[in-house]
């Protein structure tokens, strides 16, 4: 491995063992914590005060190098993390998710000799960071004025922009230094020109805080600049990071909805007339039905554990990253995120065959995950992806790089 990857990446080898029981055991107490809380804040919309948990766990700074003042953990750490916040409430595990990714473009389109500067800043503050980059709404405006620029216009989807410290985005610039340029930068949620709607209001993921955002003659200065994006295949990674990461909330729906559901069927003292059994935990339409569901689960859970450690693996090579390299692993995770899409629609849909009439009540909330994963696996065609990885399979012909690809 050159000089120049190891300047280039910040994230080397694998999670330990010993890391990833740590992580764990801080997420699953998190977790806990937000667990009763979820079906109220769906219904409140409002993840601010949950974000406030996450940010006492340390969670924020999880990624961030230890040298630069946060915990080093591996990207599998991470993916592990927010699966089982997930798990718990998927809006929050949407957040945390985007969080990680929004923060790590430091080191994908920044210089290194930056990255201490905002690495620093962040880990010392606990910030967490959200992004205003949804290519299917309108390029932003990012026009000379003085020594900086102003930055205009409308993003949609913005997850988690309205709650959490941190906006990160990019845009062409117009005259000026980065004249032509495709320019990576953040700022504070909250700057004059700022504005978030509160227009998110959807049938899930409703304490994510997916709104859009509106930049009106937002300024923005040189210590607001990351990078340049230029199309370098260590940068372009990120985008299958964002795509690991809808994989883990989807499946941690998936495994929610399983806990609930033997939990539902456990406090069921009768069973159905017909069964021949006197509780609904010893009928064998029950035990098939989930096992059915547990088996699909599981096998997807092991394929996302393989992908998280792939990703640590190919983030490591940094500046060495090859077009070959980062084709590869997209492809790998699109694989995935048809496996825990198909999984996740039906096994949220279907626990209800267990659970019975009753677990339809409001009161439960087990419509929530279903909700959640119905929504969130809208985020683009499954199908695509699907074409994506038949494509590859066939003769190895990879999709131009995009933010969904």
């Amino acid at each position: 491995m050159s000089t120049e990857t190891l300047a280039r990446s910040p994230w080397s080898g694998t999670a330990s063992t010993e890391e990833l029981a740590r992580w764990r055991e801080v997420a699953e107490r998190v977790a806990a914590e937000l667990r009763p809380g979820a079906l109220e804040r769906d219904r409140t919309s409002d993840p601010r005060e949950a974000l406030e948990v996450l940010r006492a766990s340390g969670l924020a700074n999880l990624v961030i190098p230890v040298e630069n003042g946060g915990h080093g953990a591996h990207w599998e750490t991470a993916f592990d993390v927010i699966r089982t916040v997930s798990r718990a409430d998927a809006s929050l595990g949407q957040i945390l998710g985007y969080h990680y990714l929004n923060q790590a473009c430091i080191a994908f389109y920044g210089d290194p000799a930056g990255r201490e500067r905002w690495y620093r800043a962040s880990a010392e503050r606990n910030l967490f960071w959200s992004d205003a980059f949804n290519p299917v709404s309108p390029d932003l405006s990012f026009t000379a004025d003085g020594d900086g620029y102003l930055l205009n216009g409308v993003k949609r989807f913005a997850t988690g922009a309205a709650a959490t410290d941190v906006v990160i985005s990019g845009a062409i610039a117009e005259g000026g230094v980065y004249d032509g340029e495709l320019v990576v930068f953040a700022f504070d949620s909250r700057r004059a020109g700022v504005e978030h709607p509160d227009d998110w209001d959807h049938l899930g993921q409703r304490a994510s805080a997916s709104g859009s955002i509106r930049f009106t003659d937002v300024r923005i200065t040189e210590a607001d600049v990351i990078g340049v994006d230029r199309e370098e295949p260590f940068a372009a990674l990120v985008t299958p990071g964002v795509q690991l990461l809808l994989a883990n909330v989807y499946l941690a729906g998936a495994q929610g909805a399983l806990e609930q559901a033997r939990e539902l069927v456990l406090a069921r003292g009768n069973a159905w007339f017909l069964s021949g059994v006197d509780r609904y935990a010893d009928d064998p339409t029950v035990h098939r039905v989930l096992g059915e569901l547990v088996a699909q689960t599981a096998a997807v859970d092991a394929l996302a554990d393989r992908l998280a450690r792939r990703f640590d693996e190919a983030v490591a090579r940094g500046a060495d990253t090859t077009a070959a390299d980062r084709g590869r692993i997209e492809v790998e995770i699109a694989a995935l995120k048809v496996a825990a899409t198909r999984a996740a629609v039906e096994v949220t849909s279907r626990v209800f065959e267990v659970t019975g009439a009753s677990a339809t009540a409001n009161r439960i909330g087990l419509d929530l995950f279903w909700r959640n994963v119905r929504t969130y696996t809208l985020h683009d065609p499954v199908d695509y992806k699907s074409i994506e990885v038949g494509a590859h399979f066939l003769d190895g012909r990879l999709q131009p790089v995009s933010l969904y690809t």
